[in-house]
C-alpha cells in the first residue's frame, strides 16, 4: 500500500465521520421539535479496486464513506396539552396536509400535530406554506352530520345548529300508591288543589323558544291516575296570560305490583306564539306492559313511597352556536354546541406507506412520497394498521440525548484516529524525502 493511498484513506475517514457528526448534530438540534424523527448514518467500506480484479490476499480497502442517512421511525413520547386541536398519532401513520412549500404545491405528510382552526373554519398547521396556511386533510360532514367521502381541506365552520321543535317527552316518576283520591275532579283553574303530584318539563317550539309545561297527576281510583299537561295561556296563540291552558291529557293504570300497565294520551296540538302552529308533542311514561309490551318498570311506577321525579327527557332544543370541538381516536371531529347538542363536523384522515423509509424529507417536519415509498394509503385513523389519534397531545422528538452524546464521542474519536493516520503518513513522507538528503 502506497503512502499516498494511506493519506486518501485517512481523508475518507475524516469525511465520513464528520458527515456522521452532522447527522448527530441535527438530531440534537431538533430534540424539542414536535414530531421529529432522528436519523443515523450508515457507514460502508470502499474497495480499493474493482471486484473483478480484486485479490483478497493482495488488495486493501480504500477507506470508508457514509453510504446513506437512515430515518428512524420509533414512536416519540406523547405530551399532554390543553388544546383539543393538538393531535398525535399513537402508532403508524402520518397526518396529511395540502400546501405550498418553497413554491411546490403538493400533498405533504407529517407527524407534527400542532393544528388550530383559522377564521374560515379550516384546520391548519402553524407553517406559512402558502398565502394562508397548510390545510389538514380529511372528510368534511354536511349540515346534518353525514360524512363526505372525498378527501380534501377539513372544514369545521358549521358554527350553528338550528332549533328543533320538541316532538316527544319521556317522563319517569313514582306515584305514591298510598295517596288518597282528591275530593274534587281535576280543575285547570285549581290544578294544585285537585291533583296529587306534578312535574315540570321544558319544551321547545319551532323557533327554539322554551316553554315550561307542568304535568299534573290526579289519582282517580285504585291503581288508576289521570295526567294533565298545562302551559300558561300567554305562550299560546290566542291564549290569555296568567291563565293555565291544558294542551294534553291522558290516563295511567298500574298493576298491583306497582308496574305501569297502560297509558293513554289524547291527541292534541300546541300553537305557541310566532312559531309553527299545530305542534304535536307525544308524552311517554315508560314501556307499559299492555300498551307497549314492556316491563312497566323502566319509567313511571306506583309504589308506596313518596312521589319523586326519576327521569325526564325531551328531544327539542334551541338554536346553538359552536362552543368547542372534540376529536376521537378515529379522527372524528365532534362539534359541541351551546345548546348541549353534538354533531360530527368532519374526520381527520391519516396516511401510511408500504415503505416509509422511501419517503423524502422536505423540511419543516414534512415528508413527501417517492416511487420508493409507494403511494399513500389514506383513510380514517385507527383502521387498516394506521395508528389512533390522541387529541390534546403532541408527539415529541424520538431523540435520546444520551445515545446522541455517545455517538458524538464515537465519531469524534473516529475523526481523531483518521487524523492520526494522515499525520503518520505525512511523517513517512518526510522520512522518504530525507533519504534524498
Amino acid at each position: 500500500m502506497s503512502i499516498l493511498r494511506s493519506l486518501n484513506i485517512g481523508v475518507s475517514g475524516l469525511r465520513s465521520n464528520s458527515e456522521a457528526l452532522s447527522v448527530t448534530g441535527d438530531n440534537i438540534a431538533n430534540v424539542n421539535t414536535v414530531g421529529f424523527k432522528r436519523q443515523r448514518g450508515v457507514f460502508q467500506d470502499v474497495l480499493g479496486r474493482s471486484v473483478a480484479t480484486f485479490e483478497a490476499v493482495q488488495g486493501a480497502g480504500a477507506g470508508s464513506r457514509l453510504a446513506h442517512v437512515e430515518q428512524m421511525w420509533a414512536q416519540g413520547a406523547l405530551v399532554t396539552t390543553d388544546s383539543p386541536t393538538d393531535l398525535a398519532i399513537q402508532g403508524e401513520g402520518f397526518f396529511v396536509v395540502q400546501g405550498n412549500l418553497a413554491g411546490a404545491e403538493s400533498r405533504y405528510y407529517t407527524r407534527a400535530g400542532q393544528f388550530h382552526i383559522d377564521n374560515e373554519g379550516r384546520i391548519v398547521n402553524t407553517e406559512n406554506m402558502r398565502p394562508s396556511l397548510s390545510m389538514l386533510q380529511g372528510y368534511t360532514a354536511d349540515a346534518t352530520g353525514v360524512m363526505g367521502a372525498q378527501v380534501g381541506d377539513l372544514v369545521v365552520s358549521q358554527g350553528t345548529v338550528p332549533a328543533s321543535a320538541t316532538t316527544e317527552t319521556r317522563m319517569a316518576v313514582n306515584l305514591n300508591a298510598s295517596d288518597l283520591q282528591p275530593t274534587l275532579a281535576f280543575d285547570v283553574t285549581n290544578p294544585n288543589g285537585t291533583s296529587n303530584f306534578s312535574t315540570n318539563v321544558t319544551v321547545f317550539d319551532s323557533l327554539g323558544a322554551a316553554h315550561e309545561l307542568t304535568v299534573y297527576y290526579a289519582k282517580t281510583g285504585s291503581n288508576q291516575w289521570d295526567w294533565h299537561a298545562l302551559v300558561d295561556g300567554g305562550e299560546l296563540t290566542g291564549g290569555t296570560p296568567g291563565v293555565a291552558t291544558e294542551g294534553a291529557s291522558g290516563t295511567l293504570t298500574f298493576t298491583t305490583n306497582g308496574a305501569l300497565d297502560t297509558e293513554t294520551s289524547a291527541a292534541t296540538t300546541w300553537s305557541f306564539n310566532n312559531a309553527t302552529g299545530g305542534q304535536t308533542i307525544a308524552f311517554d311514561f315508560g314501556t307499559s306492559i299492555t300498551t307497549d309490551a314492556g316491563t312497566g318498570l323502566d319509567g313511571t311506577t306506583q309504589f308506596s313511597a313518596p312521589e319523586a321525579n326519576i327521569g325526564l327527557e325531551q328531544n327539542g332544543y334551541a338554536a346553538g352556536s359552536i362552543a368547542g370541538i372534540s376529536i376521537g381516536q378515529d379522527g372524528t371531529v365532534q362539534g359541541i354546541f351551546s345548546n348541549g347538542q353534538e354533531r360530527a363536523l368532519g374526520q381527520v384522515v391519516t396516511a401510511d406507506f408500504a415503505n416509509v423509509n422511501g419517503l423524502e424529507r422536505a423540511g419543516e417536519g414534512l415528508w413527501i412520497q417517492t416511487p420508493e415509498s409507494g403511494e399513500a394509503l389514506i383513510g380514517p385513523a385507527d383502521t387498516a394498521g394506521r395508528g389512533a389519534i390522541v387529541s390534546g397531545a403532541l408527539e415529541q422528538a424520538n431523540v435520546d440525548l444520551g445515545t446522541e452524546f455517545v455517538n458524538l464521542i464515537t465519531y469524534q474519536r473516529g475523526f481523531q484516529a483518521n487524523s492520526r493516520v494522515i499525520t503518520t503518513a505525512d511523517e513517512m513522507y518526510g522520512e522518504l524525502v530525507n533519504i534524498k538528503r
